[in-house]
């Protein structure tokens, strides 16, 4: 299987650090706990306390996989070299379409992404489009809406 690279800012590399201490540990405990008191109550073909037990255990355990994988393959955006002249993940773009205010957005990893907050995925189409432009260059993207243009205004 191929690792995949993922991109995180610092912050977002120690919450899922503590996710995962906290699902290795407490969320693990409490439900092994679970699971004990459910086989103590007999038949489990048929006690939904013990069966609710085991899904939650295998999602458990699905994430717990995956936080591992992902910070074991974590590059920190923060330490990534910077080329102001030209957009990369970790750069804060200002961007304009039309006659719009413009927008700042914040370029990181799929993992922390949360449009709602200024920050976007470099995989998302409008991340994509702005990947390697310039300022002043207009850029369009396809999005899920339709096609838009901008003007990027800065790169910081």
């Amino acid at each position: 299987m191929l690792s995949e690279v993922s991109y995180l800012t610092a912050e977002g590399k120690t919450k899922l650090q503590e996710e995962l201490e906290y699902l290795k540990g407490p969320a693990r405990d409490d439900l092994s706990k679970r699971l004990r008191i459910a086989i103590e109550q007999g038949d489990l073909s048929e006690n939904a306390d013990y069966i609710a037990a085991k899904e939650e255990q295998g999602f458990l355990e699905g994430r717990i996989q995956e936080l591992e994988q992902t910070l074991k393959n974590a590059k920190i955006i923060d330490t990534l070299e910077k080329n102001h002249n030209e957009v990369g993940i970790g750069d804060h773009i200002t961007i304009q379409e039309k006659d719009y205010p413009a927008e700042t957005f914040y370029l990181v990893g799929p993992k922390e992404a949360n449009p709602r907050n200024g920050r976007i995925s470099h995989e998302s189409p409008i991340g994509r489009a702005l990947i390697g432009h310039k300022v002043n260059d207009m850029v369009e993207a396809d999005t899920p809406g339709g096609k838009i243009v901008f003007k990027i205004l800065k790169i910081e």
